[in-house]
């Protein structure tokens, strides 16, 4: 019988949250530590020890030995390491002791990390610093039982060499310049401004011990070889249709895992493609959601094991089905719990909406080539533009009832209404009648509002969420510090500052509107319009990297302090190295598995054909059907092996490349080309050969077997 599942009872058990601190910590220490987390205040380094040991208390009440610094180096996953909270007494025993400074700080070893040419090997020395405003939380794992500290990671000289540092100088950037903004237009009371965000994560779950036959599924997380099945997605029927009892079992126990986390898993279900899922959580500070969403990748990962699945996280696990996504779903409120995104009923009467929102689209326009860097991994190459994901050119759909009150500011210089959502007409007297929203949604829009935040899709399924966030915070702080420069400059009181408003709000948009496109963004025609408009079109990674880089953004992220020109120049550097060191992976093991595994099958089954013709042919047997079928074979397994060839030496060519940004160029137009050269064949001979034959599990195998 099924265990029940007392959710309140659960949810945040093994988090160090703002319950658990207002039990255990003195009142004057809660209050500290609560203003530096709500308001940004500094850091009180005299409440340390006090807020240590009980934190130590708490976490050996649940059976931690162990404490880490939980980061987020360049690698793009998280790192740990594990102290304990031993401490070795005169007598032989030891106390179990946790200080404010062990807290505060750790130090791991910054050379081993990537740096992209920050600190030199010999240049170890790294810091991780307490975030104190993302909770400390408990990692029950079989066989440990560690408090995770999250932390910020920089070098000895303060350079950023994580994804959390960037981001909290991001979000500090945007709540400077948007509660400037609100005190200009009267609203003082605003203290802070803060991001939420919610990411949807979609992943595949195939069954374990068919993934631990597929060599390129262990090493590279996505499938570089494999036939259609006959049946892939062209039915429609997986999509929110009924899950099946081995992924029910899994779902339920990662929602348990991740609402012991306080992660506030909400929504799943099945996605579009077989075997492919959806986890949507609640929204969460920009800096929590960002943390949730590493721990729950994590997590999903060590769930499937316990029921012998593997996740995987990759964009595009399976050739010709659709790939994974990380819907960015993202808003700014203000710490009296006004969104300001949302337009209200009479969005053309808002005139603070509407001037926040002109900002973002000018700062969307301004800065498209920075957004779409911020979704690059070599991962998401395969899913932009292909029928199934945003194009790789960013674009902005309203929606309906804006694009009208923005048209209407555009052509007429103001707005005087606001359309409004019909009830729903579904034909059945017994169904009921319900106002529908005033806008559809659109799937193929890479950066689309959704009632009352932006949905950037283009984001992939494996990556961090800071980064784009990084991206997104920093342009908008950028737009609005420019806008709060024009009205600071007005005089005449509030009726002169609200009119000047509204004249910024108007040329923003006019200026601006190129970047709005309501229409399917998966048509060539987009495609085309695009170019029209003269929006960028930067179609891989390799090409939007530079974009880190420019002059321009150079500027504006120095400017408000979130990178320096060191740490962008390191970042595109460990970009430029990242792709070249997956693709480099991807083609040295297609020539393993092409080799290894392949082509000695193909041959083994030629020879059983052979013998076969031969053994039909003594006995009168017409063979001409058996003899096509071996020279189909042949043909392709030349095709395959001169492939080979071709792709082993130029890997060994790529590796001699000593820039990174040339090696990454090679690598995407050569390589890659490449890569898929020894496939085609490969993937005609699975066709050919006999299933039982065959060195590993299928496609049908992988995605309806589970």
């Amino acid at each position: 019988m099924k265990e029940k599942i007392n959710v309140a009872e659960i949810f945040g058990s093994n988090v160090f949250n703002d319950s658990v601190m207002k039990a255990r910590l003195p009142k004057a220490v809660y209050k500290d530590l609560k203003k530096t987390i709500e308001e940004g205040t500094e850091l009180n380094p005299a409440i340390a020890d006090v807020v240590a040991n009980e934190m130590k208390e708490w976490a050996i009440e649940k059976g931690a030995t162990h404490y880490t610094h939980w980061f987020q180096p360049m690698t793009g996953v998280t790192a740990e390491k594990h102290d304990a909270f031993i401490n070795p007494t005169d007598d032989g025993k030891v106390l179990l002791e946790f200080s404010g400074k062990e807290l505060i700080k750790g130090e791991p070893d910054a050379s081993s990390f990537p740096s992209g040419g920050l600190r030199a090997t010999f240049e170890a020395r790294g810091y991780t610093a307490w975030d104190c405003t993302s909770p400390a939380f408990i990692k029950e794992t079989p066989s440990a039982t560690i408090l995770c500290i999250p932390t910020a990671f920089c070098s000895y000289k303060g350079e950023a060499l994580d994804k959390k540092t960037p981001l909290l100088r991001s979000m500090q950037a945007l709540d400077i310049q948007a509660t400037r903004l609100l005190h200009l237009l009267g609203n003082e009371s605003v203290k802070k401004v803060n991001t939420s965000v919610g990411p949807e994560q979609e992943y595949f779950l195939v069954d374990e011990e068919k993934y631990r036959q597929r060599k390129d599924l262990i090493f590279t997380g996505r499938t570089l070889f494999g036939a259609m099945p006959p049946k892939g997605q062209e039915m429609d029927d997986h999509y929110f249709g009924i899950i099946k009892p081995r992924i029910e079992g899994f779902m339920r126990d990662l929602n348990i895992e991740a609402w012991k986390l306080g992660i506030s898993a909400k929504t799943e279900h099945n996605e579009v493609a077989p075997a492919q899922h959806e986890l949507a959580p609640i929204y969460d500070s920009n800096n929590v959601a960002t943390d949730h969403n590493q721990l729950l990748m994590e997590t999903m990962r060590r769930v499937a094991r316990r029921h012998g699945l593997k996740c995987l996280l990759h964009e595009k696990p399976f050739a010709g089905i659709n790939g994974s996504g990380k819907h960015n779903n993202w808003s700014m409120v203000t710490n009296e719990g006004k969104n300001l995104l949302d337009p209200g009923k009479t969005p053309h009467e808002n005139q603070q909406f509407l001037l926040i929102l002109a900002t973002i689209i000018k700062a969307v326009d301004e800065h498209a080539d920075l957004l779409r860097m911020s979704a690059s991994t070599p991962g998401n190459d395969h899913r932009l533009g292909a029928n199934e994901a945003p194009p790789a050119i960013i674009s902005i759909f309203l929606g309906e009832q804006l694009e009208d009150v923005v048209k209407q500011l555009v052509t007429r210089g103001e707005a005087t209404s606001s359309k409004k959502g019909d009830k729903l007409a579904s034909g059945v007297h017994s169904l009921p009648e319900f106002e529908k929203d005033a806008t559809d949604r659109n799937r193929t829009s890479p950066f689309a509002f959704t009632g009352n935040k932006f949905e950037f899709r283009m984001v992939g399924s494996t990556q961090s969420i800071s980064d784009p966030n990084v991206v997104l915070n920093t342009i908008v702080a950028d737009a609005i510090a420019d806008v709060c420069d024009k009205l600071e400059k007005v005089e005449g009181g509030a009726d002169a500052v609200a009119m000047e408003a509204h004249e910024l709000t108007k040329q923003m948009l006019t200026d601006h509107q190129r970047v709005i496109f309501n229409g399917n963004g998966y048509s060539d025609e987009w495609v085309e319009e695009a170019e029209r408009r003269g929006l960028p079109n930067l179609k891989s990674m390799v090409d939007a990297i530079p974009t880190l880089v420019t002059d321009k953004s150079v500027e504006m992220f120095e400017k408000f302090g979130v990178f320096t020109k060191d740490e962008l120049e390191s970042r595109a550097e460990i970009l430029f190295e990242q792709y070249a060191q997956t693709i480099n992976i991807e083609a040295l093991a297609t020539l393993d598995i092409a080799k290894k595994q392949i082509v000695p099958a193909v041959m083994k089954y030629q020879k059983k054909l052979a013998d076969s013709v031969s053994v039909l042919k003594e006995t009168g047997v017409d063979t001409s059907v058996q003899e096509d079928l071996l020279a189909d074979i042949t043909e392709n397994l030349k095709a395959m092996f001169a492939a080979i060839g071709v792709l082993e030496a130029d890997t060994a060519k790529a590796q001699t490349i000593d820039e990174a940004q040339a090696q990454a160029r090679f690598y995407h137009d050569t390589i890659f080309t490449e890569m898929n050269a020894v496939r085609e064949p490969a993937d005609k001979l699975e066709m050919l050969v006999a299933k039982e034959d065959w060195p590993f599990p299928s496609y049908g195998d992988l995605i309806f077997e589970v």
